[in-house]
């Protein structure tokens, strides 16, 4: 991993300063209480105090506490007169700019940064100069300005947290499973975190800076943004812990592809741990420990050590060829929705990219990408790759996910569907918007050339709609012909999503015109089990271990290995390392999961056997309730460490 440079702050001020993106807002604080460990206090010595927060970076890390605060910024309401209108403007306008100052300046900096970090934050502030030009979110800024007669700080205030209230409850109302509401997520930060920089410097405030940051200390804070995080030293850092963040922000992404031992959402904690308290930050089990005893400070010294020796041991497993005891050959590949990930899928030695969700193109824009713009992109992850296949799932629009320019443009009603799941998504929208379709598949094969490419249909019922599909892809071939434009030769395969039941109980008919599978455990299961996992009162029924799920995927499986089509498994299953030899026993050779599951399963390929897992997997099938075929999967595991 390259190094940073010199951790020197990059402070906003009110003269010319350059920041961080401004703060996130808070997120709703964990109820996890403080633990003390009884026992842990000698005669003046404070007593063990042990926090409990969400794992974002494992590894174990010990040393004195440093804080960074940032003073929180709440200007108070402010109503203004007709006349006082256009001062107001000026003054938001002022701010826009200055913002935009501010992050291009962080931008033409990235190259002093380590290179993880400049592959992660550059497209996030690319995302926020976006949202700072003739954006919905600065119009709207603007009219409450002037149909309100609030101050620019209250517009500002008040429009970023309407905004990003509406995405979050858009996500809440569908039911796509937590990919998407982790992406709604992510969107409503960035909403949050451009308010708050706009806020700061209208009212002139300082942003926080990291330049008194000692080595091997433990970075503690409130919360850490994503520009903070591109700014820490690894080489310097034990490790980061903060009140709040969650597992799949921006945050989080950057502090795994730091490789830095992380703990977000811990309650309290800065109000717990004042500079210089001893501190231990367990990425493992998600906790810290304030002033640790002599037995817990030794144990973690040997976890230190232990997980030294274990990311040497992941190191070299990443060069290793994922392959099974009797030779059979196994395609490891990684999940991508964000750019930011690219550094992720590197280190954890993924050999391509199967999955990439190219909804992030058309997110946080007023007007959709044309066909220059998205092919840029392609190409760009294309050749990050160097040579590896990467697989582009074309766009998947379900009600639930905001994307401001489809509706701007009259492509999807401007509120989502009672239930859309069962709506008009994925494929189901592109043939109904085929100029929106052609684009982008006119993007992606000018990208190809840059290196293997497959085009990856979502949400496919019917044979009929793979064959429209086709039809659409063989005209923008021959338009793209016409214009001289160079194509790949052959063209990129064209393959679908298994991801309702419907695509799997017919996948012997739609093996007869997809060139590849792709089945998503997650939807199929959601799909099969009529369950929505983010819903508490049915949440436990959601079971990939069902045996109507694993029934469907064993289908869909065998039909294209009949028809020696290639087909792989993405979602939550691919990525846990306890169901491989069971994929594996069903003839499933090409696996798609997030970056850091790729060791894991790797080490889980490589201490198995095909047949073995062949005739594991007919014992498995055998079954009639999940929790037999749960304890069957442990009891292979164990017998195979």
């Amino acid at each position: 991993m390259a190094k940073a440079a010199a951790a020197k702050p990059i402070a906003g001020t009110g003269r010319s300063g350059v920041s961080p993106s401004s703060a996130p807002a808070k997120t709703k604080r964990r109820s996890n209480p403080r633990e003390s460990k009884a026992g842990g206090a000698k005669a003046g010595r404070p007593a063990e105090r042990r926090l409990r927060g969400i794992a974002i970076t494992e590894g174990v890390a010990i040393g004195p506490v440093f804080g960074a605060v940032e003073p929180e910024i709440e200007p108070a309401r402010r109503r203004i007169q007709a006349a006082d209108i256009e001062a107001e403007r000026s003054r938001l306008d002022a701010a826009i700019a200055q913002s935009k100052k501010q992050l291009i300046k962080l931008r033409a900096r990235l190259d002093m940064l380590p290179e993880e970090s400049q592959a992660e934050i550059a497209p996030l502030i690319d995302a926020y100069l976006h949202m700072l030009g003739p954006s919905r979110l600065t119009r709207t800024m603007r009219q409450r300005i002037e149909e309100g007669l609030v101050a620019a700080e209250t517009a500002v205030r008040d429009t970023g947290d309407a905004m990003a209230a509406a995405i979050m409850a858009m996500a809440e109302t569908g039911s796509d499973g937590s990919e998407q509401r982790a992406s709604a997520r992510r969107h409503a930060d960035e909403v949050r975190e451009i308010s708050r920089r706009l806020i700061r410097n209208l009212t002139r405030q300082p942003f926080r800076n990291f330049a008194a940051l000692p080595q091997g200390a433990v970075l503690i804070c409130e919360y850490l943004r994503p520009a903070d995080v591109a700014l820490l030293d690894p080489s310097r850092l034990a490790g980061v812990a903060a009140d709040e963040g969650g597992a799949d922000g921006h945050t989080a992404i950057m502090l795994r592809a730091l490789g830095v031992p992380a703990v977000l959402g811990v309650a309290d904690l800065t109000a717990a741990a004042p500079p210089g308290t001893l501190a231990i930050i367990d990425g493992r089990k998600g906790e810290v420990i304030l002033d640790p005893s002599t037995a817990t400070l030794a144990e973690a010294r040997r976890a230190v050590t232990g997980f030294a020796r274990q990311r040497q041991h992941w190191a070299r497993l990443r060069r290793l060829p994922a392959i099974t005891t009797d030779g059979q050959e196994v395609e490891l590949q990684a999940n991508l929705e964000l750019p930011a990930e690219l550094p992720l899928i590197a280190q954890a030695g993924a050999a391509g990219i199967g999955l990439l969700r190219s909804e992030f193109l058309f997110m946080n824009r007023e007007r959709l990408p044309d066909e220059d713009q998205q092919a840029e992109i392609y190409r760009g992850i294309i050749e990050a790759m160097a040579g590896d296949p990467v697989t582009i799932r074309v766009l998947d629009w379900s009600g639930e996910k905001e994307i401001d320019a489809l509706v701007a443009e009259g492509l999807v009603p401007d509120l989502p569907p009672e239930n859309p799941a069962l709506s008009v998504r994925g494929l189901r929208l592109l043939l109904r918007r085929p100029e929106l379709f052609e684009t982008q598949l006119a993007a992606i094969l000018r990208a190809a050339n840059a290196g293997p490419v497959r085009i990856l249909l979502p949400m496919v019922t019917t044979l009929g709609e793979i064959r429209s599909a086709r039809e659409v892809f063989e005209r923008v071939v021959r338009r793209l012909r016409r214009r001289g434009e160079r194509l790949p030769e052959p063209l990129p395969p064209f393959g679908i999503m298994i991801e309702t039941p419907a695509a799997a109980l017919s996948a012997d008919a739609l093996a007869l015109e997809a060139d590849f599978f792709a089945i998503g455990s997650n939807d199929l299961t959601m799909y099969t089990l009529a369950v929505d996992r983010a819903e508490a009162e049915v949440a436990p029924l959601y079971d990939p271990l069902h045996p109507a799920v694993l029934r469907l995927m064993q289908f869909a499986t065998e039909a294209a290995l009949l028809m020696r089509k290639p087909v792989s498994v993405c979602g939550e299953l691919a990525g846990n390392p306890k169901f491989t030899p069971l994929l594996l026993g069903l003839g499933l050779r090409s696996f798609s999961m997030n970056a850091s599951a790729v060791p894991r399963v790797k080490q889980a390929v490589r201490h198995v056997g095909a047949d073995a897992c062949a005739r594991f997997a007919r014992r498995v099938m055998e079954q009639n309730h999940s929790s037999m075929i749960d304890e069957l999967l442990s009891e292979f595991a164990a017998a195979n460490e």
